[in-house]
């Protein structure tokens, strides 16, 4: 794996095609925000020749040219994929955003690949691996995905490679650190006026040979004598945690009876726990200099992808159903199989227009084809279900800015789908007459409302497209029409995710919006008993206005909600009319009584009124009834009720002690807690809904990055005296 001569090291091709699945890498490449994905993939294109030294493709553009949303980022917002070729292999390579709030893209990306390679920063070694990376490490340590560590920038920082493995091992390994080693350590140079040595070459653990990268191009040396003594207990150690993953249980006692165990066995052994999720190798990189070929570790790294991460073929399909949800057999990646494709991520181009990647599990995926379009359950996101067929346009696999034409798309494989006009990302993808529709993908819950309005009248008349064609891109984001409130909120996952929305909304479907306060949804009841007398009684010319009705309101158990009762006696008011003073009630209930919020939990019980034989109507025994309500309100003290929240806080537990108090502080009180798992404590309290506005963006803050928190809607309890005086003065000023 890497410790052979290689051959090829730029000439692998620049087509990019795959006729058989067992030809296929798909590889997710996950890591915090700077740890230098994007630079190690451009460094693995320039290796198998996919781009020049200057870093450009065929048409002059640079695989890392972003678009203006992430120029005004400064950093990745969304999944890209670069497909290579390297030793008769396609690799699918994709690049997901390091930062938390758009997770949404990397999960997109650990649905699509079949391993991952976690980017680590040299340069960040005081957070080297964020608490976000150690999530996702998690995450794909349940589904059993194949992971291997990458250590980035180690040509600039002043670290040591063999502490930073260290710390990797202690994080990633958990009980087993010997399940994370390096298979190569760094060869490092004369040492500059800085004091610092730059890497120049590997040395391979198991074969002992000098990888020099030091000429720009890689070469192989035997090692001095010097040297091999210095890697001995790295190769010892190595060695044994192979042995240890080995299905051939007499191999560890052959080892320690003295037993020389050869390479090819050793290497095969690896590969296979590799390939099984059991092994994590540690591997360095670093790109090429300038006029290099080669960045350090490059051919290394490449190689590790096509031998030691497995196939399409060895990571079963998720679960398939029919759209009614009647099960079906496993999917197998079989070509000639039925079609099961997945979009994956949707975006849009300002020229070609909706643009789907779609990952296809099964059978093979062709221009012109008529699918069917199956998904996907995310309604309460503002995502519609959808069970239609559509025509698939071009098929192409992208590289920097081109769009390079597929005459299709085999199962194991990704491409991109231009204009699907109803397919969304989660949505499957089939054949007409035999529609499947794929189990959906884990999507983080958001959790950052933001409210929004349109600009201007030009900007409202494009608001609701643009919304819906927001949402179709991402799942992760989740439209909201508060009719309690009337405002329109975007819930995202943090301030970044925030910003990306809007920007969008801008730039790609001309939709200008400001951002409001956000409102919560209060309610108003009654403190105490109270009677009214509601008269509304007009004389104009003609037929007047004339309805008087006499209530009484009492406050009722949460939940109640509105009662109405009538105990009108003798006729004093029609029995047809008093339909319409429950209605008057109800209606001013509605509108509320004091802040303009709804009234709820109350009893309003007709005992008197008044009507006249010619003026009297359902109009004016409707307004006699809200004004009977508006005056009872005038006479008694109206609460203020807020919405409490179930808060659920997954959290380390050294973070305990500060996420608990920090509840507190916000009027939470805590009802338990719970481990939920090795080092892991689950907070359960109840929350006002007003105080946890921004919690997604404080508690990251207080557990950095490895808090995570669900909230559930309880009930309304009386808002504090002092913070209900404080919503009313802000009433009376609006």
């Amino acid at each position: 794996m890497g410790d052979k001569a290689n051959t090829h090291p730029g000439a692998a091709g620049r087509a990019v095609a795959a006729d058989q699945p067992s030809s296929i890498r798909n590889v997710v490449l996950v890591g915090h925000s700077g740890a230098g994905k994007t630079t190690l993939v451009e460094a693995l294109a320039l290796t198998a020749g996919a781009v020049n030294r200057a870093g450009r493709v065929e048409d002059g553009t640079s695989l890392s040219d972003h678009d203006e949303i992430e120029h005004r980022q400064r950093r990745s917002v969304q999944l890209s994929l670069v497909p290579l070729s390297w030793d008769g292999c396609k690799i699918n390579l994709l690049d997901a955003p390091g930062y938390a709030d758009f997770v949404g893209e990397l999960r997109a990306g650990l649905r699509a690949a079949d391993a991952a390679l976690f980017v680590v920063s040299a340069a960040q070694e005081a957070d080297a691996v964020a608490g976000s990376t150690r999530l996702v490490w998690d995450e794909c340590a349940a589904v059993g995905m194949p992971r291997a560590i990458v250590v980035t920038h180690l040509d600039t920082a002043r670290t040591d490679f063999g502490q930073l493995t260290q710390i990797c091992a202690e994080i990633f390994g958990g009980d087993d650190p010997d399940a994370v080693l390096p298979l190569y350590l760094p060869v490092l140079g004369p040492e500059a006026a800085d004091g610092h040595a730059p890497a120049t070459g590997l040395v391979g653990l198991l074969s002992q040979k000098i990888f020099d990268y030091s000429t720009g191009e890689r070469k192989e040396n035997p090692p001095d004598d010097s040297q091999i003594p210095l890697i001995q207990d790295a190769r010892n150690r190595l060695i044994e945690g192979i042995i240890a993953e080995s299905e051939d249980e007499t191999l560890m006692d052959r080892y320690l009876g003295g037993e020389d165990i050869d390479l090819k066995t050793l290497i095969d052994d690896l590969e296979k726990a590799v390939a099984r999720g059991t092994f994590h190798p540690v591997l360095a990189a670093a790109p090429a200099a300038d006029g290099a070929t080669q960045g350090l570790g490059t051919v290394e790294l490449l190689d590790l992808i096509t031998r030691g991460f497995p196939t399409p073929l060895e990571h079963p399909a998720p679960d398939v159903t029919t759209p009614q949800g009647t099960p079906r057999p496993a999917l197998t990646c079989d070509p000639a199989g039925p079609l099961a494709a997945e979009v994956v991520k949707t975006t849009s181009d300002p020229y070609v227009g909706r643009i789907s990647l779609v990952r296809v599990f099964s059978g093979t995926l062709r221009p012109d084809d008529t699918v069917h379009v199956s998904g996907h359950g995310l309604t309460d996101r503002g995502h519609e279900d959808h069970d239609v067929d559509e025509r698939i346009g071009a098929l192409f696999g992208p590289f920097g800015k081109q769009q390079r034409q597929m005459n299709h798309c085999i199962a194991g494989d990704l491409a991109c789908v231009a204009k699907l006009t109803r397919a969304e990302t989660g949505d499957t993808l089939s054949a007409k007459d035999d529609p499947l529709l794929m189990e959906p993908w884990s999507m983080p819950d958001p959790l950052l409302p933001v409210a929004i309005r349109a600009h201007s009248k030009a900007d409202e008349d494009r608001l609701s497209q643009g919304l819906a064609r927001l949402a179709a891109e991402d799942p992760t984001m989740r439209l909201e029409q508060n009719q309690d409130t009337r405002q329109i909120v975007l819930w995202c996952l943090g301030e970044a995710h925030m910003e990306v929305a809007l920007e969008r909304l801008r730039s790609r479907y001309g939709v200008q919006v400001d951002t409001v306060a956000h409102k919560v949804a209060l309610r108003e009841t009654f403190g105490d008993k109270a009677a009214a007398r509601g008269r509304h009684v007009k004389q104009s010319g003609g037929h007047g206005q004339y309805a008087i009705c006499e209530i009484d309101v009492e406050p009722l158990p949460q939940g109640s909600g509105i009662e109405f009762v009538d105990k009108v006696v003798g006729g004093a008011v029609p029995r047809q009319f008093i339909p319409s003073v429950e209605k008057g009630v109800r209606a001013q209930a509605a509108r509320g009584v004091s802040t303009g919020y709804p009234l709820v939990d109350i009893r309003v019980t007709l005992r008197d009124g008044k009507a006249h034989s010619v003026d009297s109507s359902d109009a004016a025994f409707q307004t006699a009834g809200a004004l009977a309500l508006r005056e009872a309100a005038a006479d008694t003290p109206v609460q203020l009720l807020e919405p409490v929240a179930e808060v659920r806080v997954l959290i380390p537990d050294a973070y305990v002690g500060p996420v608990m108090s920090d509840l507190s502080g916000r009027r939470g009180r805590v009802v338990g807690t719970e481990q939920a798992g090795p080092g892991q404590t689950l907070v359960r309290a109840d929350v006002p809904e007003i105080e946890i506005d921004r919690y997604a963006i404080e508690l990251r803050s207080l557990s950095h990055g490895t808090g995570r928190f669900q909230r559930t809607y309880t009930r309304h309890e009386a808002m504090p005296p002092h913070l209900a005086e404080r919503i009313r003065a802000e009433s009376d000023a609006s």
